[in-house]
């Protein structure tokens, strides 16, 4: 009683507010409006907008100020940083609440994987909330680490950090209401938590049967007609500006052109590289783009931040007025997205360094591939036509064709249009590996290999120089995981990804570091700049997404469900 009554004479000007941000000129996210005055704050809450005074001043001389940024939906691992880190360091960047999805985790490690994720996320002062990963594996045929289902995820239900169900992925299994599938979906839907989509291009009809499935949101329309299709069944769009996937102009380009209202659009970065991050902003980046091509800088701030805290249900988040949490962006310019500071529960962000955590010991030795040596990256073929994958750039989608290759000798010969690509399966020592030819990604004279492959994590390298194909293949065996690029006739560069092959625990200076020189290395061997060597090389092993894709069986055609073979 006596907490609410100091409450309530701080709201009403007759107590000095603890904190109070003077001469301040703030965004009504109800309103779409800037309104001059100061913002009262008690603890983590905000008391109220108009005139105060405070026991603690700070005067922000007519600065900006709007609410914490929310990536709708975004795997930490792919930042290369354990959680904490990445963390810590996206609130530098405006971003206060991170709704992430520890798929990557999962499918190398299983609930081992997500549980880790959850701890290490939590020891950091932001907004974390996970969504339990859907699909591990991404589809029933993958060679992954572990497998989740609807039996397993109720173990970890009860956990306050779990916001619903990650990306419905395979969206086959939910048009064709498989038993396992349906399980999973009923699970989330009796508790009434949002279960996030995976569709991108569905037509009209399926798109309608994945929303009555349960579906609330999607990350992977590429296309302004894809994204307004899904909104006109009630799918919330989060619009991706990632490192290798951008599809942000595409749709906002067609939102201005067609004057659509931006309820139904939020932001989000799905997979973005520390570098990028550092470089370039967060959800920041994906703010200030927008607002380049034409958003009212007001939809944007409301595109990053309530409208995601309405479509998952995230009450007392989003927005700048009484009750709601004090996670505040004060800018120098609204315009550019100019941080001046972040506040988050009504304290400022500072550059503290959280304490190094623990990493179980099993979750640092999770590569184990049976390699029987160079000989495996010989590709003898028998006629001159074969299937190729094309990389497209600015994408992560790809396109299939069958042309003739180089055949000298009996065996594939690779040029500057095209090179190998290998996927060995990595969790059980199995043996299997899958090869394949790739046109557009132009690597000469060396090879780049990951243990990120999406989503199962199997070992991709792509190149075409067999010697050194297997220097970063045995490379990457003997750091238990990471990114390499070998020139030839150089020593490798390699970043160890040594936390499930998938993160670092090293400071994220050293790795944003080497990994700006390991693209660059990447670069002069050829591959362009609309390309990302690493994310678009990780996702080419990604059954889900079309037109086809390399797994350790062989070559995907993900639109028509069958198999091809080099031979």
């Amino acid at each position: 009683m006596m907490y609410q009554k100091t409450i309530a004479a701080c709201a009403l000007g007759q107590k000095k507010a603890p904190l109070v941000l003077k001469n301040a000129t703030v965004l009504n996210i109800f309103t779409n409006e800037w309104v001059s005055g100061d913002i009262a704050l008690m603890d983590d809450m905000i008391l109220g907008v108009g005139c105060y005074e405070g026991e603690n001043e700070v005067d922000l001389c007519g600065k900006y100020v709007v609410p914490g940024f929310m990536d709708a939906h975004l795997h930490l691992e792919s930042t290369l940083l354990n959680p904490s880190q990445l963390i810590c360091q996206a609130l530098q960047k405006g971003t206060t609440t991170f709704i992430v999805d520890p798929h990557e985790a999962a499918n190398v490690s299983g609930l081992d994987g997500v549980r880790y994720m959850i701890d290490d996320a939590g020891r950091c002062n932001a907004n974390v909330f996970v969504m339990m990963p859907s699909c591990v594996p991404s589809v029933s045929f993958e060679k992954n680490g572990a497998l989740i289902c609807a039996e397993q995820m109720k173990t970890l239900l009860d956990d306050p950090h779990i916001l619903g169900l990650g990306e419905v992925m395979d969206v086959q299994a939910v048009l064709e209401c498989r038993e396992d599938m349906m399980e999973k979906l009923a699970l989330f839907r009796e508790k009434g938590m949002v279960m996030d989509g995976h569709g991108g291009s569905l037509g009209e009809k399926e798109g309608a049967c994945y929303r009555l499935a349960g579906i609330r949101t999607d990350h992977e329309c590429t296309t302004y007609e894809d994204a307004i299709r899904e909104v006109r069944n009630g799918i919330q769009i989060l619009i991706r500006e990632g490192t290798a996937a951008r599809n942000l102009e595409a749709i906002v380009t067609g939102i201005v052109k067609n004057r659509i209202p931006t309820d139904a659009f939020s932001f989000c970065t799905d997979d973005k590289h520390i570098e990028d991050i550092i470089k370039n902003g967060h959800i920041s980046y994906n703010i200030r783009k927008a607002i380049s091509l034409g958003i009212r800088p007001e939809e944007a701030y409301r595109m990053a931040s309530y409208n995601t805290a309405r479509c998952y249900g995230l009450d007392g988040l989003g927005a700048i007025a009484p009750g709601y949490q004090a996670d505040l962006v004060v800018l120098d310019d609204y315009k550019t997205v100019q941080i001046h500071s972040v506040y988050h529960k009504g304290k400022p962000v500072g550059q503290e360094k959280i304490p190094k955590g623990r990493v179980p010991e099993k979750l640092l030795d999770t590569v184990h591939i049976s390699y029987p040596g160079t000989e495996v990256f010989q590709m003898p073929l028998t006629r001159e036509e074969q299937p190729v994958i094309h990389v497209v750039p600015g994408e992560i989608l790809t396109d299939f064709t069958f042309e003739p290759v180089t055949v000298r000798n009996g065996y594939f010969q690779p040029d500057e249009n095209y090179q190998k690509i290998f996927v060995f399966e990595r969790h059980h020592s199995t043996g299997m590996v899958g090869k394949g030819i790739v046109k557009g990604f132009s690597i000469k004279g060396g090879a780049v290999a990951s243990t990120v492959g999406h989503d199962s994590h199997n070992l991709i390298v792509i190149g075409d120089d067999d010697e050194s194909m297997g220097q970063a293949v045995e490379g990457l065996m003997k750091c238990h995981g990471g990114y390499t690029v070998v020139k030839k006739g150089m020593e490798p560069l390699t970043q160890p990804l040594e936390i499930m092959g998938l993160m670092s625990g090293s400071p994220h200076e050293e790795v944003a570091s080497n990994l700006k020189n390991m693209i660059e290395l990447a670069r002069s061997m050829g591959i362009s700049k609309e390309i990302d060597p690493f994310i678009t090389l990780s996702f080419l092993a990604l059954p889900v997404i079309p037109k086809v894709r390399i797994t350790p069986m062989g070559i995907y055609d993900v639109e028509h469900n069958c198999w091809y073979q080099v031979q």
